[in-house]
């Protein structure tokens, strides 16, 4: 059966893997995961992904990214662009997530990049997720 949103299913299968205390996960591998899965390692939040190209269609596996008291890095997702409702923002109307202490990630004609970097960047595009 054919996913729906699959973004959403990436966030949702990192969620699940933080609660378990898991150290890795995986989920179908596409573009965009890729470039997400990019800017969360850019960013501290997981250490490190990579394309598993076994057998069939290739899978994206995510470690996972642990204080040494084993509590996560990665507090919370959320997605905020969904393919029933689109959110697209200006590069003036981006805002800080959690006061700061989060990241948006967004997809910018430049290509994915965080919220504070598309400001910079002077480009707005669709905000795909908040993280902190």
């Amino acid at each position: 059966m054919a996913m729906s949103d699959p973004i959403a299913d990436l966030l949702t299968r990192l969620r699940n893997a933080i609660m378990a205390q898991q150290t890795a996960v995986e989920c179908p591998a596409s573009h965009v995961k890729l470039e997400i899965c990019r800017v969360l390692k850019q960013q501290g939040f997981i250490k490190d992904f990579e394309v598993v190209e076994d057998v069939g269609p290739g899978r994206l596996r995510v470690a996972l990214k642990y204080l040494p008291d084993r509590s996560p890095v990665l507090q919370g997702l959320r997605r905020v662009s969904r393919p029933s409702l689109r959110v697209y923002v200006r590069n003036k109307d981006i805002k800080p997530v959690r006061s700061g202490l989060g990241i948006s990630i967004i997809s910018t004609s430049s290509g994915v990049m965080t919220g504070k970097d598309a400001r910079k960047a002077g480009v707005g595009g669709e905000v795909i997720c908040e993280v902190w």
